[in-house]
């Protein structure tokens, strides 16, 4: 089966959504969202039950929903919510509309915001394999997604508009309770090229590029306790890395019989820091490669990592994970070094010079508790001489 690695637009009747039947569906396994295969807010762990299980190597497709539009202080309702910005009841995804109506979440204080579909168990997985996360297809089920900014949260906690105002903007716009919530558009120009469009005035708009990414994938913790959705770590989770796009893979360390991979958190679009608090969040049915790595194969992969890492065609990315940013750096600093030297065969003093002269260090996010950084390592740049 040829799998496609690019993300494709769709025909639509309308300006807002692709026709859902004419989605393809890429993976040998299809994972709808729903309130049995989903969590609102937190992670699979070990005791988790798996909602399915694949093959070492199986591809699977799963429709992800976003949570924007369906939050308690957005009024758990995206008819109505979407409704205001004019989008009709049949462009509101059906998976989103059960979720908000069941009674997942309802019991308990939400330990995140995100949709979590999962865990899948891997057969034959067991601690000490990596999972590897090949992004194979990326296609966006709706036109029109939402950034959001709560003011107790993002880089700017409390500075913009009164957390108690309220107000709406000029149709693309909402102010409740303390959060803005900013509608988005894709709209295509003349060429048939995308963007993401966000307008603030009459004739007034900033045109973006697309770049539809997986904010959460991850493994089950070894534990039974359930974390939140919001932090990154060593399970991987809501790493919000905006290069792990078609065509790239993710190296998550397996804590966990079965590995219980999971994904979640769909973006359009996304800048280095995610400033906001979101990017630009909107459904996507994603579909990835599940395959394991094991030993020597595994050491080459990340250079003895205990930690995710991830690559592209063109780049390795290593990690760095901590709530101080300069921590984060140190720390993606000293995964890059271990990598070099593993995989390459440099002095560490030289990887240092390297890193210094040549590689890209990036703030991920600063928005989720854990910040992260990622290192952007070029591979062409180790190309044996002749």
């Amino acid at each position: 089966m040829s799998l496609r690695t690019d993300v494709t637009a769709h025909p639509a009747a309308t300006p807002y959504a692709p026709d859902p039947e004419a989605i393809p569906l890429d993976g040998r396994h299809h994972l709808a969202t729903t309130p049995d295969t989903a969590r609102w807010g937190e992670l699979p762990h070990a005791g988790s039950v798996p909602v399915l299980a694949v093959a070492d190597g199986d591809t699977v497709t799963f429709d992800l929903v976003s949570h924007e539009g369906i939050l308690p202080d957005q009024g758990r309702d995206p008819v109505a919510f979407f409704g205001s910005f004019g989008v009709p009841e049949d462009r509101v995804p059906r998976d989103a509309r059960e979720i908000a109506e069941s009674g997942l979440g309802l019991t308990q204080t939400l330990p995140g915001p995100h949709i979590v579909t999962g865990p899948v168990a891997v057969r034959g997985a067991r601690p000490g394999d990596l999972l590897r996360v090949e992004t194979l297809s990326l296609h966006r089920r709706t036109h029109y997604g939402i950034v959001s900014n709560r003011h107790a949260a993002g880089a700017l906690p409390g500075e913009l508009p009164d957390g108690e105002a309220e107000f709406t903007g000029p149709d693309t716009r909402r102010c409740i309770g303390g959060t803005v919530s900013s509608f988005c558009t894709v709209e295509r120009d003349g060429t048939g090229a995308e963007s993401g469009v966000l307008r603030y005035g009459p004739g007034r708009a900033a045109r973006f590029p697309l770049g539809p990414f997986v904010g959460v994938m991850g493994v089950a913790t070894a534990d039974e306790t359930a974390l939140s959705s919001v932090p990154p770590g060593r399970h991987g989770g809501n790493l919000d890395i905006k290069h792990l796009t078609c065509g790239s893979s993710l190296y998550l360390p397996v804590q966990a019989e079965g590995a219980g991979f999971y994904a979640g958190d769909p973006h359009f679009a996304q800048g280095n820091g995610e400033v906001a608090l979101t990017a630009l969040e909107a459904p996507l049915r994603a579909t990835f490669r599940l395959s394991l790595v094991r030993g020597s194969a595994a050491r080459r992969v990340t250079g003895l990592l205990g930690e995710p890492f991830a690559e592209t065609a063109a780049h390795w990315i290593a990690l760095g994970l901590d709530a101080d940013l300069d921590e984060a750096m140190r720390q993606c600093v000293r995964s890059a070094l271990d990598f070099l030297t593993t995989r390459t065969g440099m002095d560490r003093a030289t990887a240092y010079a390297y890193l210094s002269a040549a590689a890209d260090f990036e703030v991920s996010q600063v928005v989720d508790r854990i910040k992260g950084v990622h290192c952007m390592i070029r591979k062409a740049d180790f190309r044996a001489e002749t």
